[in-house]
């Protein structure tokens, strides 16, 4: 039943994107920006932890995953540092995360080559 939640939670999340590339006129990369904005506001106010609850991967491996790992980061750290983990816990929150895109990203830069379109 875990797989179910989480692919019903990913799929609306995926759905309400498509939604917003059809009827309006966002381009993808606001979208993007959108999705992680909405994560980190509503895991401020505390509503995005109980989707994380029902919808498990669904609702953490989304782009608004990403929002949820920047606001509970800062959460975090304001709690143990406090003003100054504004500034950090986001980004010790994320570190693993951005670090495997960039790594991934690199190599397959190294590997692959890109052709131009004719």
């Amino acid at each position: 039943m875990e797989y179910v939640r989480a692919f019903l939670v990913g799929g609306l999340i995926c759905v309400i994107g498509q939604i917003l590339m059809d009827r309006t006129k966002l381009m993808s990369g606001r979208i993007t920006v959108i999705f992680v904005v909405v994560g980190a506001l509503l895991t401020g106010f505390g509503l995005y932890q109980p989707i994380v609850d029902f919808g498990g991967a669904g609702a953490t491996v989304p782009i608004m995953g990403f929002g949820y790992a920047l606001g509970k980061g800062v959460m975090k750290e304001v709690t143990k540092e406090g003003f100054f983990g504004i500034f950090t816990g986001g980004l010790k929150a994320t570190a693993a995360g951005v670090t495997a895109a960039i790594l991934f990203g690199f190599l397959a830069a190294l590997f692959f080559n890109p052709k131009a379109k004719e």
